[in-house]
């Protein structure tokens, strides 16, 4: 593979610097047109630079055809990259690295680069686009976000505040979960998926036909453990549109609101989801707020915040219509559920009938946590004593959760501090 610049070629005569931004461009340029015997413009784009970059990553990882590359640039600067396969997380692959390659897709006449430029003391990579026309350039754009919605549909969108701005990762569901291993009250589980399988149902049609806006909004809330973030993997996997997962934190700002919801917007109809929501930072929330009441803001995007402690939720969001349009309350498991969740985990081959109603009599302030906890215990005792003790293993459960959430752990240390010492 050629080199567009080769650092043996360089002097102060025709290149101030190696990393020199004119050069670079024109030199690409003329690469350009004389492989392919045409004439590109540059172009900047501020809608779906995001996704350009992240859709060539996927296809240079699934080798399509769709993408060529024609030369890399600087002959002194890495080519190739090692990375994980979004497939299988374990497996190390070597993929043509995207910054420092000239790529181009032959059906739409356009190529990219991303070229690494020294400027002012530092480097920073800049994002090029290479047109024949503008007609061509737009097309491309729309097999962007097509691609992008395609290969999302198997993955789960990752947005993360950082003090940097929206970091954007795309992963696998650890673990699918169907519909039939949510355990929740027969009325709330059926309400939830009604709601969602109409709002993906042929592009909302039951919305535009009825005249409802096509936006919608759900809050979960409840002690932790009982399966909210079950309840969501369950909805990733039972729909074909993108989910997405927004993890707010401290560097959340009006800049990043704008940013995940402009990202939401060109994945719809999609799911996005925001885990704890209480956590808001108090100075963005009305710039969050104002986004959710906006009038295309969550156009074709279903709203999914969750939370394990509501009382810390500002009450504009559920007292306005059109922010959150139901609040459902996660409850610790009735006996009814307990009893269906332990016997879906096989827990039956440990113990007998009378044993397991026991567990069911002793767990009434159990989550769903806990009894999976409960259900690994008894699978170890069985495993390496051949007999289980029900009454004990819960009266021992129970009491190490009091203590966790009393905080009260027994120390023989008594008033020492636990922790560094300086």
């Amino acid at each position: 593979m050629r080199h567009i610049i080769n650092f043996h070629e360089i002097s102060r005569s025709n290149i101030p610097n190696y990393y020199d931004y004119a050069y670079v461009v024109e030199a690409i340029k003329q690469t350009l047109q004389d492989q392919f015997q045409l004439a590109f413009k540059m172009y900047t784009d501020e809608e779906t630079r995001n996704e350009i970059w992240e859709v060539l990553d996927n296809d240079l990882i699934e080798k399509r055809d769709d993408v060529h590359i024609v030369a890399h640039i600087f002959d002194s600067i890495e080519t190739s990259t090692i990375s994980s396969n979004h497939s299988q997380s374990l497996d190390l692959i070597v993929k043509p690295r995207v910054i420092n390659t000239l790529y181009y897709y032959p059906e739409f006449q356009v190529a990219l680069a991303q070229i690494p430029i020294f400027q002012n003391h530092s480097e920073m990579n800049h994002d090029f686009i290479f047109g024949t026309s503008d007609e061509n350039v737009l097309l491309f754009l729309q097999y962007i976000l097509k691609r992008k919605r395609e290969y999302t549909k198997n993955n789960v969108t990752i947005f993360t505040d950082t003090e940097d701005g929206v970091e954007n990762s795309t992963e696998k569901i650890s673990s699918m979960v169907t519909r039939e291993e949510v355990f929740l009250e027969e009325k709330m589980k059926k309400e939830i998926y009604r709601s969602i399988d109409e709002f993906f149902n042929e592009s909302g049609s039951f919305f535009k036909q009825y005249h409802i806006p096509y936006k919608r909004g759900i809050l979960l809330y409840g002690k932790p453990g009982n399966g909210k973030t079950t309840l969501v993997k369950s909805i990733a996997n039972s729909i074909s549109a993108p989910v997405a997962y927004w993890q707010i934190t401290e560097y959340t700002s009006s800049y990043s609101i704008r940013e995940v919801f402009s990202t939401a917007a060109k994945l719809a109809p999609m799911v996005l989801v925001i885990e704890d929501i209480d956590s808001m930072p108090e100075h963005v929330r009305s710039v969050f707020l104002n986004t959710l009441d906006g009038a295309t803001s969550k156009e074709g995007i279903f709203l999914i915040g969750t939370t394990n402690y509501p009382d810390k939720i500002d009450p504009a969001l559920i007292n306005r219509a059109g922010r959150f349009d139901r609040a459902y309350e996660i409850h610790l498991p009735t006996p009814e559920l307990r009893h269906q969740y332990l016997l879906r985990k096989e827990i039956d081959q440990f113990i007998h009938a009378e044993d397991l109603e026991r567990v069911i009599q002793s767990t009434n302030d159990f989550s769903f946590a806990q009894l999976n906890e409960l259900y690994t215990s008894i699978a170890l005792q069985w495993h390496y004593e051949h007999k289980v003790d029900v009454d004990a293993l819960c009266k021992q459960l129970r009491s190490d959760n009091k203590r966790a959430a009393n905080q009260s752990w027994e120390s023989k240390l008594n008033s020492q501090t636990v922790g560094f010492r300086f």
